[in-house]
């Protein structure tokens, strides 16, 4: 037996057999001040249960809902960014369903006239149709807790997002993508921080798994926590799926939750369609005219999104992919970046296009990497970026000058972010200048190779690797003051004789 996604399964079919048809359900908390329909803070993560509340939130009869402007505006502007259609008109709807933490009996939602329809996001260049985005109420928290359930009204009624794909995905590597890259445009347009462990952003799975053309029975699956668990439930149940199909019995349509710790989907329910609900329209709020709104200063107040920018990265910078990426991920580390190649290319100015270049790869390669770990250490309180933008340029141009070592300008950068000292003052009070004469660099390569008998016999039979090694010593006997270039230069000079 083989194990897959945690599931163990025969060899009985090969890999491929069966075409999974997988499509996407994604909710959203919206950072708005307020809730949905009333007044109260939005600020599901208070830890003073039901402080946030209010009669309209906590479903008091006689009680009536207000829309929330913000919320709305903040749908449309994920619809420009996603690519879709803004309908002239948008209403509000009655879902109908009982559950503990829906005070009222139901839910406002949106069924037949969504904000959004129609769009579409480009993930391994292939066109994921988005179907719809509308906008609800969120439900109240449940806390289960020695055999009682407690109920936390303090995010009921926040205003939720919900995005609905088209079953156009493929896979669970790229479902995964998807929700990667909604996650990054939420962040930028500024409307949710959209993080899954704090329940901000939710992924709701519906998969079928048939042999053929005609589509199979859809399963659902809830209680995604993470975005790698997106991928690793997809890839489970389609082995499940495929393993049922094969020994020639039936898929159950249902909704299935996701254990992380036996990394398994579990059955919960049969699964409910939108009959069901009694959808009907909301008699207590207006029909939305969209028109009314202002579209024009929507769209200008878009921010640059993710892909945009990797574009944009790639050809001004001429970044590799995987550099593009991470500044991409970490918008603050990408705005830094920026911003330390603006002060670089006042200097680059003098030497050309090339040089330019050359020097911002090397920018992006000491933040994403040194300065980065730099900052995981958690050296000061805060953790700020604390090295202004020109000091960093001022340092990385002393590297690409050969003015100091890599090893003494890891040295720098760090007591750089512990004091906010320019770089050529510490270079100057600690006395880590680098050493360029080349006699004084000789005398030191010379103490190396008597030191050295072995390495020196090795490198005159032919092992180039003993040279490395001398190399490392004379910088190492030089406090890494040494003159790379320049050491290399004396030592074979002396090796050569």
């Amino acid at each position: 037996m083989q194990k897959y996604a945690g599931l163990p399964y025969s060899n009985k079919y090969m890999p491929g057999e069966f075409k999974p048809t997988i499509g996407l359900e994604i909710h959203c908390e919206l950072k708005t001040k307020s809730k949905m329909f009333c007044r109260c803070a939005n600020n599901p993560q208070q830890d003073i249960p039901n402080k946030d509340i209010c009669p309209i939130c906590t479903g008091h009869p006689g009680t009536l809902p207000t829309i929330n402007e913000e919320a709305v505006k903040s749908v449309i502007k994920a619809g420009y960014a996603l690519n879709c259609h803004i309908p002239k008109y948008s209403k509000f709807d009655r879902k109908n369903y009982f559950y503990p933490d829906l005070p009222k009996g139901y839910q406002i939602s949106q069924h037949d006239q969504p904000l959004c329809e129609n769009g579409w996001l480009i993930i391994d260049e292939q066109k994921i149709r988005i179907t719809r985005i509308h906008l609800e109420e969120d439900a109240a928290k449940n806390i289960h807790k020695g055999g009682s359930t407690l109920i936390d009204y303090n995010r009921a009624g926040v205003p939720l997002m919900e995005l609905v794909t088209e079953p156009d995905i493929k896979s669970g590597a790229q479902a995964r993508k998807f929700a990667q890259e909604l996650q990054l445009i939420f962040r930028y347009l500024g409307i949710s921080d959209a993080n899954m462990e704090k329940g901000q952003m939710r992924v709701e799975v519906n998969i079928s798994v048939s042999k053929n053309e005609i589509l199979g029975t859809k399963v659902e699956i809830k209680n995604i926590g993470s975005i790698s668990a997106v991928e690793h439930a997809i890839e489970y149940e389609i082995e499940r799926q495929s393993e049922i199909l094969l020994q020639g019995e039936k898929i159950s349509q249902e909704t299935r939750g996701w254990d992380d710790a036996r990394s398994a989907t579990v059955s919960q329910r049969s699964k409910e369609g939108s009959s069901d609900y009694r959808y009907f329209p909301e008699p207590d709020l207006p029909i939305l005219n969209l028109d009314k709104l202002n579209y024009a200063k929507m769209v200008s107040e878009l921010p640059e999104l993710p892909q945009q920018k990797r574009i944009r990265f790639a050809r001004e910078y001429g970044l590799n992919t995987s550099d593009i990426e991470v500044l991409v991920e970490d918008r603050q580390m990408g705005e830094y970046f920026e911003k330390v190649a603006s002060e670089a290319a006042e200097w680059a100015e003098k030497k050309g296009q090339g040089d330019y270049l050359k020097l911002v790869k090397l920018i992006a390669n000491y933040i994403i990497t040194d300065y980065r770990a730099i900052l995981w250490e958690k050296i000061s309180q805060d953790n700020a970026l604390s090295i202004t933008p020109e000091n960093f340029a001022e340092l990385v141009v002393k590297i690409y000058k050969n003015e100091i070592s890599s090893k003494i300008a890891k040295i720098v950068l760090l007591e750089m972010h512990r004091t906010g000292a320019d770089p050529s003052q510490i270079i100057e009070s600690q006395g880590l200048g680098q050493i360029s004469d080349f006699s004084t660099i000789s005398v030191i390569a010379q103490k190396v190779i008597e030191a050295n008998p072995q390495p020196v016999a090795d490198y005159k039979a032919g092992q180039k690797n003993a040279f490395q090694f001398l190399i490392g010593k004379v910088m190492k006997e030089s406090g890494n003051k040494a003159s790379p270039d320049t050491a290399k230069q004396a030592l074979q000079k002396l090796l050569d004789k």
